[in-house]
């Protein structure tokens, strides 16, 4: 196999790393890092309040379409926040914010 085919192959394998969410702790710090509430999110990714809550509890996951439209918010904000994107093992995420968020 060539170099270019085995690059192709590199290319290939880290592209299906931009698929994978962060865990939903750091879902949570990233939004709040930016200052976003849930229902913001929400909006963005074209889904219910109650959906962004779920993702951040980690008690479901978003589908395609939002699954990709989420993803790609979080990469963005973790590239605007990095120390956000860092599980704080110590942090305690809060479930939603007091229902307006």
């Amino acid at each position: 196999m060539s170099d270019p085919d085995r690059l192709k192959q590199v290319d290939a394998l880290l592209d299906g790393l931009d698929d994978v969410l962060p865990p939903p702790r750091v879902r949570a710090q990233l939004r709040l890092a930016a200052n976003l509430t849930q229902q913001d999110v929400a909006d963005a990714v074209g889904v219910k309040r109650l959906a962004v809550v779920r993702w951040e509890l980690g008690k479901s996951q978003p589908r395609r379409p939002q699954r990709d439209v989420y993803i790609h918010l979080l990469k963005r904000l973790s590239e605007r926040f990095p120390e956000a994107a860092e599980l704080d093992e110590g942090s305690v995420t809060p479930a939603s914010e007091g229902g307006s968020g």
